[in-house]
């Protein structure tokens, strides 16, 4: 049975009440407030052994508070809450030393394990000098799918460790890679990043390792590689996947020896950089077709990090409709409002471009439109009347829709898949003399094959959604869309 004593601080008295309960039930002695100021009374006093409080309190913000905890008790830990769910709530709660980040709402249970874990492992943590601020949010979103992002870039800010950015094209995957090295320990270093796909695969040993004259023909000069470049900062490697064997066994021998010769040099060079890759292929059937090394994804793949389709979290399109809108207006563009009609056009919308095709078309409606207010009218004019929207009539929405579950998944739209599906399907019936099949045959077939699969899984783990999400492979927060977007009931299988 756990043991110890929790200090909770939060403004909302059924939150305390929740929170009191099921550590109760757990074992410890739960002590709760509304107040920043009676927190940090007992804090002075001696008393608990962990922390729970929220960030906005009525007397003072908690950001202000943890500081003066962690000089007093550096050994205290403190779980944060928000149900301000920014990458920069993530960050802020990391410099400042929380223990961890849970936005609201949270798994409870996940929260009691959170705290088993903080009260076995008490660690002292060192506040940490604050980044100065770029203008901005480096990443938008406020889905559960963006709040894992959050809480694992603030997990990794404070590391070297190597990461493996995996996600659709136009995800954003440059965009979480500048954040850890803008946020890190590393940010007084430079970013340097290298597209593999843009460049000639027999330049990019030159382009990463440098050259010395005469290396090859047309070698006029000395040139620095992308890691000379990058020494004491980060090496963002993008489109990992079109690298070629060649290129992929030196990269390894840096990876292992941390060490490198240029192209022509003999001398083997000292590196001193933190990698962050990134793809949009599923580097195991790569390594099946023997186009990518093994070992070497071992090498890459020590954090991966999967960014999700837009269409996996529809829920962030308002405000990132906001923050395009504001960044055309900063170029010098008219400011533009849109419609709420218009937004849930967009949210039904299947985005196969991702965030990069909801920012170029922010921009064309800012640019060609005179009006102020964006409505739906002029968001179909732009998507087109054939847009690939999620059918109604099955009543499947865009986040129930399957995409990758691991690092490793194919990363390629499945609009096209469903369009080739019913394409062949149809082909099938005319050659048999059959009726056409109706539209939306694909999210059909779907739906009836994720209802049965996701009620087993559940029904195997007796109701329990972070098991189930394990044993199909998802991350809990899809599970929990699609159970509710499929209206799965939650019933637990008799012991």
């Amino acid at each position: 049975m756990a043991t110890g004593n929790i200090l909770v601080a939060d403004d909302d008295a059924a939150i305390r009440t929740v929170l009191s309960q099921a550590l109760t039930r757990a074992g410890y002695e739960v002590r709760v407030t509304g107040t920043a100021g009676t927190l940090w009374r007992w804090v002075q006093a001696g008393e608990g052994d962990l922390v729970i409080t929220d960030v906005v309190m009525p007397d003072e913000n908690a950001f202000e508070l943890l500081p003066r905890i962690k000089s007093l008790r550096p050994d205290l830990p403190i779980i944060v809450m928000s149900a301000q769910n920014t990458f920069m709530t993530a960050i802020k709660a990391s410099e400042r030393g929380a223990y961890d980040y849970l936005p609201k709402p949270f798994d409870l249970k996940e929260l009691v394990t959170i705290v088993g874990r903080a009260m076995s492992e008490p660690r002292v943590r060192v506040p940490r000098e604050k980044p100065e601020e770029i203008e901005g949010m480096p990443l938008v979103g406020r889905s559960p799918a963006m709040q894992e992002i959050y809480r694992t870039l603030a997990r990794l800010m404070q590391t070297d460790l190597t990461v493996m950015i995996t996600g659709e094209s136009g995800t954003g995957k440059e965009l979480v890679a500048r954040a850890l090295h803008d946020y890190g320990k590393r940010r007084e270093g430079p970013f340097v990043a290298i597209n593999m796909a843009a460049i000639p695969r027999d330049l990019i040993e030159s382009e990463l390792f440098g050259h010395e004259k005469g290396a090859f023909t047309g070698a006029n000069s000395r040139s620095a590689g992308r890691f000379e470049q990058a020494e004491s900062g980060t090496l963002f490697l993008d489109e990992i996947g079109d690298m070629p064997m060649e290129a992929q066994t030196r990269l390894l021998r840096v990876l292992q020896q941390g060490e490198y010769t240029t192209v022509g040099g003999r001398t083997a060079i000292k590196t001193n950089v933190r990698i962050v890759a990134a793809t949009n292929k599923d580097l195991r059937i790569l390594i099946q077709q023997g186009l990518f090394r093994e070992d070497l994804f071992f090498r890459l793949n020590v954090v991966p990090l999967r960014l999700p389709p837009l269409r996996e979290r529809t829920e962030d399109v308002p405000d990132l409709v906001r923050h395009f809108f504001k960044h055309a207006a900063a170029e010098g563009l008219p400011m533009k409002h849109m419609e709420g009609a218009a937004l849930e056009r967009m949210k039904r919308y299947r985005w196969p471009g991702n965030i990069r095709e909801l920012e170029n078309l922010i921009r064309r409606l800012a640019a060609l439109y005179p009006q102020e207010l964006v409505t739906d009218q002029l968001v179909e004019a732009e998507l087109g009347h054939d847009a690939p929207l999620v059918s109604r009539q099955t009543g499947v929405s865009a986040t129930t829709l399957p995409g990758p579950t691991s690092s490793s998944a194919p990363m390629d739209d499945d609009s096209t898949l469903a369009a080739s599906v019913e394409h062949h399907l149809g082909a099938l019936f005319r050659t048999h003399g059959e009726q056409l099949p109706p539209p939306g045959l694909y999210h059909r077939i779907l739906r009836e094959i994720e209802y049965p699969l996701i009620s087993a899984a559940l029904s195997a783990t007796r109701g329990n959604q972070i098991k189930a999400a394990e044993l199909l492979g998802l991350n809990r927060n899809t599970l929990r869309k699609k159970v509710r977007d499929l209206d799965i009931r939650l019933m637990r299988s008799p012991r």
